[in-house]
């Protein structure tokens, strides 16, 4: 299953992503939640540390970007290459990331990719904790895709 690869090149590829405890809750509907606990993402408050809330969110936009491409069968390297975030009120439970990919809206930016063999897909994620968006990030995520191997000439 889809969810269950991505989950493991999060913690296998990207260390810090378990060291945080972020999983991926569900994958329905080009939306993208995952959790982490607030435990390891503590700040000196008791709530959740702005820099982990900015990891959190930037992970699951990489994931649904990721997850997109898999579903195409696009082998390609994704990278955030812009990245802002609104904090607007402290998350004191498990921390809840949910980011949305609409393949209609970036129909675009996938007719780069297909042209160019690369493009920026801008996501925006919501985090918070029961119901409650807590914060709001944005970020382009580059796409290239990688080459094609092709088997070597018979001599």
């Amino acid at each position: 299953m889809l969810i269950e690869q991505l989950q493991r090149v999060w913690h296998d590829e990207i260390p810090i992503s378990k060291g945080m405890g972020i999983r991926i809750e569900s994958f329905t509907d080009d939306t993208l939640i995952a959790r982490a606990a607030l435990a390891p993402n503590i700040n000196v408050h008791g709530t959740a540390f702005a820099g982990s809330l900015y990891a959190i969110a930037a992970l699951t936009g990489w994931g649904a970007t990721w997850l997109q491409l898999e579903q195409r069968a696009l082998s390609a390297s994704i990278v955030i290459a812009a990245g802002a975030i609104d904090y607007d009120k402290p998350i004191a439970d498990d921390i809840v990331a949910r980011c949305r990919f609409d393949a209609a809206s970036h129909a675009t930016a996938w007719t780069e990719l297909a042209r160019n063999g690369k493009c920026r897909f801008p996501l925006e994620c919501e985090l918070g904790a029961n119901d409650v968006v807590a914060a709001r990030f944005r970020g382009d995520y580059a796409v290239r895709l990688k080459a094609a191997t092709s088997a070597p000439a018979s001599a």
